[in-house]
Formats: structure tokens, sequence, C-alpha cells
């Protein structure tokens, strides 16, 4: 039986720049459809840091007969450029100084999650991946801190970090005393040496890992490539092994946002994903 929120009309979107791009919307839509949630509507918007306050300023004027806004899905470069800006986070989105994940609480106060963190362990533990004895990363960005955060939970050993800078890895080692993880940093030139792990990490930008692929052992662990699009990756097409991709990883943390946006559990994964490789298809095609 549908439930009362259903019955009346909700407003969520991303907002990011770029973000013409993303999936979330594709996903989020297919989740209400499924879910029966007739009057929810999902809208993408480009938005930078310097008009993220602004942006949330004006909310209550874009509601109109499109309903009470229910959430917000945030990627780059917003993730931390919020925090000044809501009322409270979670421990999770604490944790990476990251939020992806904002809701509009009934008394209209802002809070933030992070749902890439579990995600990304959720779409692990979906391929039977939960613990492993060690791990690389690839990158230090704001993806890779996140990783971080999931290998804490998942991870027994010690993480080895791939970077370009020794800024970025004194950065990666400080993550690493904050999450609790032992975490020894190296330099890009020689990250051929940590596709040998049992879980390889790849958090780079399109392109980056492509002179890796010549260097994938024969006998692989599993590589988790946050990336979607373009996909598969050189490094991916090229694994010996379990490759879990960027679509995994992103329906499982829509998944969650769905669930904290509309109150529904479980929202549906297999709706999501299907839309998401429909919509990945048509691009490509």
């Amino acid at each position: 039986m549908p439930s009362t929120l259903s019955q009346e009309a909700r407003r969520a979107a991303v907002l990011g720049s770029p973000v013409a791009h993303s999936l979330s919307p594709v996903l989020h839509r297919a989740a209400y459809a499924e879910l029966g949630l007739d009057g929810w509507t999902y809208d993408r918007y480009e938005v930078d840091e310097r008009g993220l306050a602004g942006f949330l300023a004006g909310l209550g004027e874009r509601e109109g007969s499109a309903g009470r806004w229910a959430g917000l899905s945030l990627t780059m470069p917003l993730k931390r450029a919020v925090i000044p800006l809501l009322d409270e986070i979670s421990g999770t989105a604490a944790s990476v100084e990251a939020v992806n994940t904002v809701v509009f609480t009934e008394d209209g106060r802002r809070t933030g999650d992070n749902t890439d963190i579990p995600g990304m362990i959720a779409a692990l533990e979906e391929r039977g991946i939960h613990t492993v004895e060690s791990a690389t990363v690839l990158g230090a960005g704001a993806t890779a801190s996140s990783a971080l955060a999931a290998l804490a939970r998942i991870c027994e050993g010690e993480v080895t970090a791939y970077v370009r800078s020794e800024e970025r890895g004194r950065e990666m080692r400080g993550w690493g005393e904050r999450l609790g993880i032992t975490v020894r940093t190296a330099d890009w030139t020689r990250a051929a040496e940590g596709l040998r792990a049992p879980l390889v990490i790849s958090t780079t930008p399109a392109g980056a890992t492509d002179g890796l692929a010549q260097a994938v052992p024969a006998s692989g662990g599993t590589l988790f490539d946050v990336l979607y699009d373009p996909w598969p990756t050189a490094l991916a097409h090229s694994w010996n092994g379990a490759v879990i991709g960027g679509l995994d990883l992103l329906v499982h943390q829509a998944v969650l946002q769905v669930e904290l946006m509309t109150g529904h559990r479980p929202a549906p994964l297999a709706a999501m994903r299907a839309a998401g490789e429909a919509e990945l298809r048509a691009r490509a095609g």
C-alpha cells in the first residue's frame, strides 16, 4: 500500500560542477517509480562552491507547486564546501570531512551524511569481500579518503597509497592516522607494484591509470575502479581477476540516499542498477 509520502509532492536534486553527466537523476527517478512515489521529482543543477550558499538560501523559492525539498545529492566540488552551511553532519561524514547527501528534516534542519563510504563497503560485500589482508589505493583525492574510511572497516593489514607528490602522501598518511588504519605511501611511478595487492581501489580520473594496464599481473585480486563513464577503463579491461566498477558504487550509495530522503527501506537496488546500465548503454550507443 502506498505510503503517505507517495501522495505528497517532494523535490530532490543533485548539485555539482560539472553535473550534466551525472547518473543520479536516472537512478533516483527509477527508485521513485518502483516505490510508487508519484509526486516526487529529481533534477540536476550546475552549482559551484561560490554559488552553493545562495542556492541553499533560495530553495524555498524553487518549491512552489513542485513540493517541499526532501534532500540533495552533492558531487564535486561541494562535498566539503557544504559542511559550514549545515546544522549537523553524521559521524561518517565527519570522519572524512565530506558530505554527499543533505536531508531536510520536517522541522527545517539541514543534516549532512556520507553514503559513499557505506556504499563502497556494500559494493564489496555484494561480491563476497568482507575482509582483506592488505590493499592498494591509487590516487589521493576526496574519493581516496572515502576509500580509506571503507578500508578502515574491512582491511586487517596495511594500505599502500600511490600518490604523485609528497604533499598528497602526507595527506593520505594523515587520513590513515585519523581513521585508525596504517597507510604507507609510495610514488606514483611505482604504482605497478601495488597491483599485486588482494584489493586495488582506483580513485583516479579518466585516463590516469591507462599506463598501468600493461603491468597487470597474470593472476590478480579484486580491482575496484570508481569510474563508470567511460567504461571499462583500460585497467579494468586488462584486469585478470574480479572487477567492481563505478556503477556499483554509484548505485549502492544512491540506494542509501533514497532511503535517507524517502524513509523507504529497502530502496529498489535492482531497478536502480538496471536503469543505470540502460542509460550507460544509451550514451555509448
